[in-house]
């Protein structure tokens, strides 16, 4: 008891301090809470980079995520269970055809066969029991998968000249006629539609860059360096795809509704630029409203918005873009419609910098929780007209974006922190995260145009760099063809090989549109 009395005596002691002690440590202490808020920051973006270093990437969560934190109300769970229904209904009817191990299975069935027969010579089917000659009951088939490398070939179109041999004895003039030459993919080169196209495919879909090309074709004996291919695929761009890719973009901006989105690009040689500044490619696609995709690269020096101003300027209509403010400086006619992948991302990442057992209760994860029953409500209108989107949205969205930003407004996070961070974009971006609110046509997120624009990205880590502005916008330019053809259904390679076959044959200027996707006549 002598203890607790003197404990209770000691806390109770005062102590007399002058007014500038007080004041100091007054600072003292604001500092410390300064440098701790700080520590908390950092140790914050530690984990953040820890994790996109080597956790996974991937932002979804169950249904049952999205809700139990947000709402109690008798009808959510019962959409909840019916939604569990359906699911379960769906996964019992579906059939999944068990694969045998059989080579049909992996192949479509247009692939040759080859036959090969494997018979026995007459005197050695000579029965041993009677002497007389085994006659064929059955065969055995197996069936194994060759895979033939690429062969090199040389292809010679002989022209014949024709005179008329009575004229040329007895008339002063002769007649003479010659076989009409097809035009050439690039004059005085050996290069061929084929060998392009191949070099093409290879580099912007496999991700294959010409040294390695060149290596490849050197194992083969075939000397051809990649300064003479780069010269043909550039080449062939120029000439015979742009035109192509020109009129796609005069297709795009007729179109209501865009996506855009643009990536970094070192290019070694741009004027005035050392060759370690950022470049950048431009992306611009249609949205899901058409069944005509376009899928269009634009390489440019920097990041201003006078770019996509320059592109869109014959454009009027919804453009879905992530939070860059240069897309709020284009014209009026240009209603822009933010992505909300992008505001559930900062939530995501608040989220996973918390400790494990604070995350449930926090703050950071009712805000991510708001972002995902939006993507729920998403997920039941995929199969609705636009007009019944339209509808269902403002009956089942707009109540959750109400009470979002009214909690948003409510919080008091601190600025620099991964939630306050959170909070600030989806305030500040709120204007255009609501926009998709007013056309059923209109997509929750620009996740469309970020897929869009993965190849891009997925390449540049094999060839690095562009050499020349040149260079990156024929490399726009190809990818742009790639990309836009795989949107239609079309094999990439039997695409630009049929453009770089047609095409030098061609009035480009009038029937161009011939060359568009979705008017070849070819094999898919």
């Amino acid at each position: 008891m002598k203890s607790e009395n003197k404990i209770v005596a000691e806390t109770e002691k005062t102590v007399t301090i002058s007014i500038e002690e007080y004041e100091a440590l007054q600072e003292l202490k604001a500092e410390n809470a300064r440098l701790n808020q700080q520590v908390q920051w950092l140790l914050e973006g530690i984990k953040l980079s820890r994790r996109k270093l080597f956790g996974a990437s991937s932002e979804k969560s169950s249904v049952s995520e999205q809700l139990s934190f947000l709402f109690n109300e008798a009808e959510v769970y019962e959409d909840q269970a019916a939604a569990q229904e359906e699911e379960s209904v769906s996964v019992a009817a579906h059939e999944r055809k068990r694969r045998s191990g059989s080579v049909k299975d992996v192949l479509p069935e247009n692939v040759p066969v080859d036959v090969v027969e494997h018979r026995i010579p007459e005197e050695e089917r000579i029965c041993d029991e009677c002497g007389t000659v085994m006659q064929e009951i059955g065969k055995e088939v197996r069936r194994t998968l060759q895979i033939i490398p690429a062969q090199v070939r040389i292809r010679e179109d002989w022209y014949y000249t024709y005179a008329c041999q009575t004229c040329k004895d007895e008339a002063e003039h002769t007649p003479v006629v010659k076989a009409a030459k097809e035009p050439a993919v690039i004059p005085g080169s050996f290069a061929s539609p084929e060998a392009i196209a191949q070099i093409m495919v290879q580099k912007f879909v496999m991700g294959s860059p010409l040294y390695r090309q060149e290596q490849e074709l050197e194992r083969m004996g075939v000397h051809l360096s990649r300064q003479t291919m780069s010269n043909w695929i550039l080449r062939a761009a120029q000439d015979w795809l742009k035109p192509v890719y020109d009129c796609m973009h005069r297709e795009l901006v007729k179109r209501q509704v865009l996506h855009a989105d643009e990536t970094t690009l070192q290019v070694l040689h741009e004027p005035g630029k050392s060759a370690h500044t950022d470049s950048y490619m431009w992306l611009y696609r249609t949205s899901g409203d058409t069944g005509r995709h376009i899928v269009l690269y634009e390489y440019q020096p920097n990041r201003k918005a006078e770019h996509p101003k320059e592109f869109l300027k014959d454009f009027s209509g919804y453009l879905h873009t992530d939070g860059y403010k240069g897309y709020h400086t284009l014209p009026e006619g240009i209603r822009v419609v933010g992505c909300w992948a992008h505001a559930r991302r900062y939530f995501d990442e608040a989220l996973k910098v918390l400790p494990a057992a604070q995350r449930n209760s926090s703050q950071v994860h009712k805000g991510w929780a708001y972002c995902n029953q939006l993507f729920a409500v998403e997920d039941k209108l995929k199969k609705c007209s636009p007009e019944e989107r339209y509808n269902q949205r403002q009956k089942k969205a707009k109540p959750i974006l109400d009470a979002f930003l009214r909690w948003a407004q409510s919080r008091n996070a601190a600025p620099q922190s991964a939630f306050g961070k959170a909070i600030h974009y989806l305030l500040e971006q709120w204007l255009y995260l609501t926009a998709y609110l007013e056309d059923g046509r209109l997509e929750i997120s620009n996740n469309r145009a970020e897929r869009s624009i993965k190849p891009f990205v997925i390449d540049r880590k094999n060839f690095l760099f562009a050499n020349t502005p040149g260079g990156a916008q024929g490399s726009a330019i190809i990818f742009s063809m790639i990309e836009t053809a795989k949107e239609n259904g079309l094999d990439p390679y039997k695409y630009l090989l049929h453009i770089l076959q047609t095409a030098p044959a061609m009035d480009l200027k009038q029937d161009v549109q011939l060359l568009l996707p979705w008017n070849v006549q070819m094999n898919k």
